[in-house]
């Protein structure tokens, strides 16, 4: 983890992770580098930089002693946000809950891993920009069943369930009739 200084004087730290390889990062008189994770030699380039959402960068690289190629995903670190629970407890933010109920409630459904993952970075990017430090939970359940609404109904119904704690099957049914008429009004 490399840390710097933006202009706007706020601590970051970026963390390079390596996409089906393991690598290491060496700290250098300049900077850092990255450490091939076939020969290990310290000397690659990049081929190819994609931004992969507002957090993170992918990175294509080749080394110049082997010429293998590897994927390097770069995330930079925020300052860390608190989630208040309910019953008014605090924990840290952790976008892997989000990612897990997520993938619960798309369990069997005909969504890809990649579409997955950007709704989870979208949602993500939505809590950061309220630029809090907390965030109610409440809230980040509104933002996942925003996404699922607009991607997969069943998915969105079973979140609901958990999420509202529905008692019955009357709650079931009232949450199908107002998710059919928002449709219709589209």
């Amino acid at each position: 983890m490399e840390r710097f200084k933006n202009t706007n004087c706020i601590l970051y730290s970026v963390v390079i992770l390596f996409y089906h390889t393991i690598c290491c990062i060496r700290r250098l008189s300049g900077g850092i580098a990255v450490e091939c994770p076939y020969c290990h030699n310290i000397e690659t380039k990049v081929t190819d930089s994609r931004d992969t959402g507002a957090i993170s960068i992918r990175r294509r690289r080749e080394c110049l002693k082997c010429k293998k190629r590897f994927t390097t995903y770069e995330y930079v670190e925020m300052t860390p946000i608190y989630v208040v629970k309910k019953d008014k407890r605090r924990e840290k933010f952790d976008r892997g809950k989000i990612k897990n109920g997520i993938i619960k409630a798309l369990e069997k459904r005909p969504v890809s891993t990649e579409k997955i993952d950007k709704i989870v970075s979208k949602i993500e990017e939505k809590i950061r920009r309220t630029g809090k430090e907390e965030i109610d939970s409440e809230l980040i359940g509104e933002y996942v069943m925003d996404e699922l609404k607009e991607i997969d109904q069943v998915a969105y119904i079973r979140f609901a369930s958990v999420y509202r704690s529905f008692k019955d099957v009357t709650s079931f049914e009232e949450e199908i009739k107002n998710l059919t008429s928002t449709k219709i009004k589209k």
